[in-house]
């Protein structure tokens, strides 16, 4: 039978009919699409803790706590920029073109850090923060991009599986590390991040979101793209939606017509991202360092902080059609905030001149970090997917970009902070855990209490957002 032959898909607009109709293998490409291209250059992003904690015993460096701090930050405060102007350029150019240019950024950046001369680390800092500027743009993009060509009653975990397997990078980071990072060396292990770059050619064979066609007057394309989607001919598509044509909406006027939504978005981003980031980055510093676990012992517990973290993203993006985005972000957050509690208490249980205590306390604050991960972390699985719904298909990634760069202000933060504790020494004492877990505690129950402010959007159609 043709494919011109085959009953179209039920629906008054072309939207209804993605709603009414199967998972195509083209949708499925889509969001494969946008998984690999954020497990790859989260890998990229991530993959600088450990190298850290190999810069700090390597030949010709010096690293102070400060110094590793500032490296740290860097990239945090690339991800802050990337998120705010990469949402805003998303809105204007395209998704597609705004994940083409993540990538390309990204990879030039990568490129140059693998090339970083010996001791250099303030250029290495300021590498790192092109980076991070590169990837704080790639889930603002994806986001929308994926909600936008999938069905309401699924987009929750479909959307929220763009961010479920960005744990897979730390996963595989850790196995690179572990098996490979004797032979690479640390310029090695960063010159794998700029596999990305293969992205290219899979972005050739997936069009434009047809919601963003719409917003520019570009009817003819927006067809086209939802036939792509449901793997239909054109002519089968049935009314688009009724979407106004803004062709970009300005901060300000974020900041005017949409001042709650915004502050949701950005105060609780910055509670859930405090904590989780700086585990991401001085989790294995500080195990290694300060609780004393070889190098092979640290790459192997973050590996399991790595599966934890995914099974989370994946169990919020799931239950979150279920029970709602609220409850789901609230539980999240109350879990976590016990996970760092733990992880501060951990501390509590060394005696100055017992080696074993600091072994024991290193298994404790372990198991603190995982449930932060999984949990804490773990709301990434619907925290964008969450906060891009607070916005219309016109304001999307501008209004989920800035909310989430300002929250991501947390990268420079947590990172920093951290470092300043340790101050010009490296982190060979526990004591530097306490404070910081503690304040990631209470801001992981604040974030989770945030987001009960938050508009509820299980199931809701985007055309009615």
């Amino acid at each position: 039978m043709s494919a011109s032959t085959l009953t179209p898909p039920r629906g008054a607009t072309a939207a209804e009919q993605i709603d009414n109709h199967r998972l195509t293998g083209h949708q499925k490409s889509l969001i494969s699409m946008a998984i690999v291209g954020n497990v790859s250059e989260f890998f990229d992003l991530f993959l600088i803790g450990f190298i850290i904690n190999m810069l700090s015993s390597a030949p010709g460096w010096s690293l102070t706590g400060i110094q590793s701090g500032i490296i740290l930050a860097g990239a945090g405060l690339g991800t802050v920029l990337g998120s705010i102007i990469w949402g805003r350029l998303a809105d204007r150019i395209g998704r597609k073109q705004a994940f083409i240019w993540c990538i390309i950024v990204l990879v030039v950046f990568t490129a140059a850090s693998a090339l970083t001369p010996v001791n250099g680390w303030i250029i290495l800092a300021i590498l790192r923060t092109g980076v991070g500027f590169g990837v704080g743009g790639l889930n603002i993009t994806s986001v929308p991009y994926v909600q936008e060509f999938v069905p309401a009653k699924q987009r929750g975990l479909l959307s929220g599986l763009t961010s479920v397997f960005i744990p897979a990078g730390i996963l595989l980071g850790s196995l690179v590390t572990k098996y490979f990072g004797d032979d690479l060396g640390w310029r090695g292990l960063i010159a794998v991040g700029c596999v990305p770059i293969v992205l290219l050619a899979w972005t050739r064979v997936v069009p434009e979101s047809p919601r963003f066609y719409q917003t520019h007057g570009r009817e003819a394309e927006a067809r086209e793209a939802y036939a792509w989607a449901m793997e239909i001919p054109v002519e089968q598509v049935a009314s688009l939606p009724e979407i106004p044509q803004e062709t970009s909406v300005a901060y300000s006027t974020i900041l005017k017509r949409y001042p709650r939504q915004l502050l949701v978005v950005s105060l609780g981003s910055f509670c859930f991202i405090l904590g989780s980031f700086t585990v991401q980055s001085w989790g294995q510093t500080l195990l290694g360092q300060s609780f004393k676990f070889d190098g092979g012992m640290v790459a192997t517990l973050f590996i399991l902080v790595s599966l934890g973290d995914l099974l989370g993203r994946l169990g919020s993006a799931w239950i979150s059609d279920r029970i709602g985005r609220r409850l789901t972000m609230l539980g999240c957050g109350v879990i976590g905030g016990i996970g760092a509690l733990i992880a501060a208490l951990s501390t509590t249980m060394v005696d100055d001149g017992a080696a074993s205590t600091a072994g024991t306390a290193g298994w404790v604050f372990f198991i603190g970090i995982l449930i932060i991960m999984t949990f804490g972390d773990g709301a990434f699985g619907i925290l964008n997917a969450f906060g891009g719904e607070q916005f219309p298909t016109s304001a999307r990634s501008t209004g989920l970009g800035l909310g989430y760069g300002i929250g991501a202000i947390a990268k420079v933060a947590g990172p920093y902070l951290v470092g300043a504790l340790i101050g010009g020494d490296k982190p060979t004492s526990t004591d530097v855990v306490f404070v910081p877990f503690l304040i990631f505690a209470v801001l992981l129950v604040l974030g989770g209490v945030t987001y009960m402010f938050a508009t509820e959007t299980k199931g809701a159609s985007l055309d009615d957002i």
